[in-house]
């Protein structure tokens, strides 16, 4: 962001206009959350900084508009510089009240009289946490029970990472400038920021194209020219062929809600291959879903070690047809899931890897490295937070987006690390964060329904960063469309309306006979 307001500025648009069109966006949000009848009273709280200036912008446009306003400083006026200082002037000269330093006095007396407070300290500038008084200010707004608008971010809130250590503003609603922070999106910071409004105050979306971000919002704009509706002349060999490996009899659920996921996200076709015991299970819930058994030693176990129990999947992997497999939910742990999971990497085009077929490897991760490296296209993994420490111990102490991103790097794969703030990594570095996930998605079975869309867009042929990032969106998307009170059997339905959203118009890349 600073660099995309210095190229800004470069290009002839003045600091001090940018800065009047941010203070000027905080002041329209702040009247539509003042609610009261009576001469409404806003407390603006400004840093030393351009989070203050804009804090400034928006205290003189208040006034003018005849709203009762007061300000408390954090530093003296005469610290301020550049267009922090040219903000603090016109916010002077057009009679805003004498400021007031910014202590626990003032502060809360300030919070008495207020009905809203604009937190313009810090915003996405901060990247420590907040210390000793400081922590205690964010307490006392934090206790006041007057609703807070945020400038950019929440004081205390890190933009890079959505880390808050010190504690943080807790906002009702935040207003950001050009483009959201990933500390919007990551936990805890976005659990601070409330309701984010991104809006525009000058900067021209060709800077991007200079500053070549690789972190994006996990939107349709990442994946939307790789996913492609099926053709009008097309069959449904065209949209390949996916395998889900299913678990024992006391264990199908798992992989009948991948198979039919993947189905539904647009494989053509998908077979869940099953031991044989579990087979008649599969079959009676299943029927666009072919169910074939594939015998792996009578039962399954992480204690037993079967040297043939990956020689069928091997067998069935002979058909080139089948480009694409998921292995692990419902599977089973150990030594011969290691095996089968070797099968699966050495023979398919595409994989993706979820739940037992990762919690096998937490004492051999290398091993596992070393197979998706042999591996002809791409292998996306889908770890939670506790299989993803497994797999990744030495990472999971850093923020989510920097442990997703080395995990990446370090295993080969695209990693999909699971939350309510998903992040997606590819090993080239490029990175996206997932918004719209609802709460209610944190549910049994979710994450194997997300493995099969994932598994069902590589199946057509998408890029492994690509299908990985469509599949977290759909999954949300789905999650949002199934609403409260969702169980994962719900989501595959949900996905048809979610689709036919991304679906070209007609006459648009296909013929259209009236």
């Amino acid at each position: 962001m600073a660099r995309a307001d210095k190229l800004t500025i470069a290009a002839g648009t003045p600091g001090i206009d940018l800065m009047n069109a941010a203070g000027g966006a905080v002041a329209d949000v702040a009247q539509t959350m003042l609610t009261t009848s009576d001469l409404p009273s806003v407390l603006i709280l400004c840093g030393p900084g351009n989070n203050g200036g804009d804090g400034f912008v928006a205290a003189r446009l208040l006034h003018e508009r005849g709203l009762e306003v007061k300000t408390l400083l954090l530093k003296k006026p005469s610290s301020l510089k550049g267009d922090a200082a040219l903000a603090y002037a016109a916010m002077s000269e057009a009679g805003v009240p004498q400021w007031l330093p910014l202590t626990p006095a003032s502060l809360k007396k300030g919070l008495t009289e207020a009905d809203l407070v604009i937190d313009a300290l810090f915003g996405a500038g901060l990247d420590r946490p907040l210390e000793g008084g400081m922590v205690k200010l964010a307490g006392m707004v934090n206790a006041g029970g007057v609703p807070v608008l945020a400038v950019d971010l929440p004081s205390g809130v890190n933009g890079a990472d959505g880390s808050a250590g010190g504690g943080a503003v807790r906002a009702e609603r935040t207003v950001t400038f050009f483009r959201q922070k990933p500390g919007h999106l990551l936990f805890p910071g976005r659990g601070f920021c409330g309701v984010v409004d991104c809006v525009q105050i000058g900067i021209k979306a060709s800077v991007l194209e200079e500053i070549e971000p690789d972190l994006t919002l996990n939107d349709e704009r990442l994946w939307r020219q790789d996913w492609h509706s099926p053709a009008a002349g097309g069959h449904k060999y065209d949209r390949g062929h996916a395998v889900v490996f299913g678990g024992p009899v006391h264990a199908t659920g798992a992989g009948r809600l991948a198979a039919g996921a993947a189905l539904r996200a647009g494989a053509g076709l998908v077979t869940l291959a099953c031991p044989p015991s579990a087979l008649m299970v599969n079959a009676c819930h299943l029927t666009a879903v072919m169910v074939r058994p594939l015998r792996r030693g009578e039962e399954l176990s992480g204690d037993v070690e079967d040297e043939g129990s990956a020689g069928p999947i091997r067998e069935m992997l002979e058909d080139k047809r089948l480009n694409a497999a998921l292995i692990g939910p419902g599977f089973g742990v150990g030594p011969q899931t290691r095996e089968c999971v070797m099968a699966v990497l050495g023979a398919v085009e595409t994989a993706v890897l979820d739940a037992d077929a990762l919690t096998s490897y937490s004492s051999s991760p290398e091993a596992l490295f070393f197979a998706i490296a042999g591996c002809r296209g791409p292998v996306v993994l889908t770890p939670h937070a506790g299989e993803f420490r497994r797999l990744f111990p030495d990472l999971f102490s850093l923020d989510k987006l920097s442990a997703a991103r080395q995990a990446a790097q370090r295993s080969g794969a695209v990693v999909v690390l699971k939350g309510a703030d998903t992040v997606i990594a590819a090993p080239d570095g490029r990175a996206a964060i997932n918004g719209n996930a609802p709460a209610w998605l944190a549910t049994a079975g979710s994450g194997d329904v997300l493995g099969g869309i994932i598994l069902g867009l590589l199946a057509q042929g998408m890029p492994g960063f690509e299908a990985a990032a469509m599949g977290v969106w759909m999954h949300g998307e789905a999650g949002r469309q199934a609403g409260p009170g969702l169980t994962a059997e719900d989501l595959a339905p949900y996905l048809k309306p979610v689709i036919a959203r991304l679906v070209e118009k007609p006459g648009q890349g296909a013929h259209e006979i009236r």
